[in-house]
């Protein structure tokens, strides 16, 4: 495998507006090959196929497991194959024990999903819940983490965790942070995604200033990737994740209509302005093909490309929404191959 266009089940349509089996034609269509999938579409397929008038109730286990039997026919029948499931979120470094424990308990149920699916692979965001909610503490976190790594190679089929920071999480918000995670992990199932939009996002890009970057932007980048070229084993690489944001005119402060209560800038700007690469006619702005050409070329990833967005526009309730997404996300992917020469 060289490099394989993938897109996720969450860009092309929010899940409880559009039909899951109609996403993944939008996207065979265009001519992905693989999909991520978001644990919204499993619970809205798992209440579709449910005859309980309680739509509102949580999908057991048994529910999801029927769920994820049909999204994996319905992947199957457009060529489709499932790269991963995500996001596995507010894990790591919880002050409750007991919450914990409790996803402890989810994630066996998670465990039983990816191999419905015929995947192998979880994706953890890096927790973004409050300060008073999580600790920072590194041994706490790297604990937690060996725990779920040991829980996913004891299967008969090993499950593998690709952990990825966010722009905006509490505390592990950069690749360096989430590197150093995996290095004291130290298991084989357990590496990272790499997101250009987080990258970018967070050490060049500010949505709430007025330039829409930070203060010595291209130097710090610039350091940013030359470290992630001399440090990033690659085989830790499990895939990435290649997507734009939109440049925010005016900046997205507390009275900006993306602004979310409570949220910080980056996680209101992520969850409504994002864009696939080269889109310059929606504002397109982050250096997203230096950030990929460090992953590409510096480190020499060959793998799952995955087309990842989160846009204002996924909630549309237009019939159209997954046929656009996808063919704008499509001919993002033949922009990207041209520009990199891939294969």
């Amino acid at each position: 495998m060289k490099y394989v266009p993938a897109i996720a089940s969450m860009s092309l349509g929010r899940a409880w507006v559009h039909d899951f089996e109609g996403k993944m034609k939008a996207a065979s269509g265009s001519g992905f090959q693989g999909m991520e999938i978001f644990y919204e579409d499993l619970e809205y397929v798992a209440k579709s196929l449910s005859s309980s008038a309680d739509q509102n109730a949580t999908p057991s286990p048994s529910q999801l497991i029927a769920a994820a039997k049909k999204i994996k026919m319905t992947c199957d029948e457009n060529n489709l194959r499932v790269i991963g499931l995500q996001p596995f979120l507010f894990y790591e470094g919880l002050k409750d024990r007991q919450q914990h424990d409790r996803l402890i308990e989810k994630l066996h149920v998670w465990f039983d999903i990816v191999d419905t699916l015929d995947t192998d692979t979880i994706q953890i965001p890096a927790n973004f819940l409050p300060k008073d909610q999580i600790t920072g503490d590194m041994d706490t976190i790297v604990a937690d983490m060996v725990k779920v790594a040991n829980l996913g190679a004891s299967r008969e089929r090993p499950v593998r965790f690709a952990y990825e920071n966010l722009c905006w999480s509490t505390y592990i918000d950069t690749w360096e942070a989430a590197w150093e995670v995996v290095q004291r992990v130290d298991r084989p199932n357990f590496g990272m995604c790499l997101d250009t939009f987080n990258i970018a996002g967070g050490v060049w890009a500010d949505p709430a200033a007025l330039t829409g970057m930070v203060e010595g932007a291209e130097a710090a980048l610039d350091a940013s990737l030359e470290r992630l070229v001399k440090t990033v084993d690659v085989a830790k690489v499990f895939y990435i994740q290649v997507v734009d944001g939109e440049r925010c005119d005016p900046p997205l402060d507390e009275n900006h209509p993306f602004h979310g209560q409570g949220q910080p800038s980056r996680m209101s700007w992520s969850r409504n302005a994002r864009c696939f690469i080269y889109e310059t006619d929606r504002n397109a702005y982050l250096p997203v093909e230096r950030v990929a050409r460090a992953i590409i070329e510096g480190l020499g990833y060959q793998g799952y490309v995955s087309m990842e967005l989160f846009s204002r526009t996924l909630a549309d309730a237009g019939p159209n929404v997954p046929q656009s997404h996808a063919r704008r996300g499509i001919e993002a992917w033949e922009k990207f191959v041209d520009a990199l020469g891939l294969q």
